[in-house]
């Protein structure tokens, strides 16, 4: 097994000298690598597709995309997108079309995708399309929301697991071909724990757990070792074993419960476990525009202060400016009208037919569009009582009527469906006349 796994370079650290160097050697991700599975199948097929995979850390997807590249004798070129750049970029593409000119395809894998903005995203689209490499890209994050809507239509989306209880055993099993010391069963169990599905992050506790005992000279590990060997940043990300996008789901959905308990509960969770703090503040942005909305707009500003307050500040002092946020969002008044009535016109619209604006509300900055009776005929609200144009219509003339946006009684969207009942019984009056 040794054979197998080890780095000639025995300085190397443990994660990199087991690294898998064929898809029988990778531990997990069955449900892609099992015979017949999608993975599986893209390896066998000889004809590499541009992919994005998506996981926590420490699952594999580095790794996937090296084997990708032998398995196929394709140059491999890597690149961060935390460090990497438009120069990075075209530096990937020459490279590329320099093994293009040598008949050698190139796999060009984009660590963290999801921090290139849109114009990096976009830089990939012409060189995917024109087969100059195959782009795979992997992410932490969900790539719906975070990778360009053009870059994700060219790629097939993979995602990879968190390593259970027993794949973790496998890897301990072949760490310890490779280690000076022993480990008792209890201590491994508690690794594994540790680990919590990250293969990377169970490598490494092994390593640092390992060399703390050689300098203590203790043969064989046991718990109470382990527990004093181990550092707070070895604590694992989620205690429960349930994987990162399971925890973000729970403090949204307990903010949208209304419990701010639950809600501080999962926050700090998430917070102790590692997550990035700008990344809660992101989503507790959208649980503002999704679950509270007019409800109480306070609630989008107070969350985007939040989050500025601990740009300012930074971990920990920052940390209670997020905290607080979550409370309000939690206790604030809940609505879902805005964004259902936005998701309902956006169907509409993507099935509809492109419909004409009307002529009274078209702009009329020449002569000819006035001639042509652009902008003829436009109340201007300003001027009519209580300032709103009773009866008159903004939608285009052949449109049915429709109400989108159904407030609820709930917080300040009482008032606005007060008002809004108001104005439309204005409507009303005025049609009769």
């Amino acid at each position: 097994m040794a054979d197998l796994f080890s780095n000639p370079e025995s300085n190397a650290p443990l994660a990199e000298r087991l690294r898998p160097h064929s898809l029988a050697d990778v531990v997990g991700q069955t449900h892609l690598l099992g015979a017949g599975k999608p993975l599986r199948v893209a390896f066998e097929s000889g004809k590499p597709h541009s992919m994005i995979f998506w996981g926590p850390p420490g699952v594999g997807k580095t790794t996937l995309a090296r084997l990708m590249a032998d398995g196929f004798d394709a140059q491999f070129i890597a690149m961060s997108a935390v460090l990497g750049g438009v120069k990075d970029i075209r530096e990937a593409v020459e490279r590329a079309q320099v093994a293009q000119g040598q008949g050698k395809r190139t796999i060009l894998f984009v660590d963290e995708v999801h921090r290139f903005n849109k114009a990096q995203q976009d830089a990939f689209l012409p060189y995917v399309e024109s087969g100059l490499f195959t782009f795979i890209g992997a992410t932490t994050e969900n790539p719906s929301f975070e990778v360009n809507s053009a870059l994700l239509s060219r790629a097939r989306v993979y995602v990879l697991q968190p390593l259970s209880q027993e794949e973790l055993g496998v890897l301990f099993t072949r760490a310890a071909t490779l280690l000076p010391v022993t480990f008792t069963l209890e201590a491994q169990q508690k690794l594994a724990a540790w680990a919590d599905g990250d293969a990377r992050r169970l490598l490494n506790a092994i390593e640092v757990v390992s060399d703390a005992a050689q300098t203590e000279q203790v043969a064989e590990v046991d718990a109470a070792f382990l527990e004093t060997a181990l550092s707070q940043n070895l604590r694992r990300f989620d205690k429960g074993g349930e994987a990162f996008y399971d925890q973000i789901s729970a403090l949204h959905k307990s903010v949208r419960g209304s419990n701010p308990d639950a809600s501080l509960y999962w926050f700090c969770r998430m917070l102790d476990g590692g997550a990035d703090a700008r990344y809660l503040a992101r989503r507790m942005v959208r649980m503002a525009s999704e679950d509270i909305g007019l409800a109480d707009p306070r609630a989008l500003r107070l969350t985007l202060d939040a989050a500025e307050v601990y740009e300012r500040l930074g971990s920990p002092e920052g940390e209670l400016a997020l905290a607080q946020a979550v409370v309000y969002l939690a206790c604030a008044p809940k609505s879902n009208a805005v964004y259902v009535a936005y998701n309902e016109v956006r169907r509409f619209i993507a099935q509809d037919e492109s419909r004409a604006v009307p002529l009274h509300l078209r702009n009329a900055p020449t002569k000819l569009m006035k001639e042509l009776d652009y902008g003829k005929a436009y109340r201007y609200a300003h001027d009519e009582p209580e300032a709103y144009a009773a009866g008159e219509n903004y939608l285009p003339e052949d449109m049915p009527r429709i109400e989108w946006y159904r407030p609820t009684p709930r917080g300040l969207e009482g008032k606005i469906a007060e008002k809004l009942a108001h104005l439309r019984d204005l409507d009303a009056k005025a049609k009769k006349k």
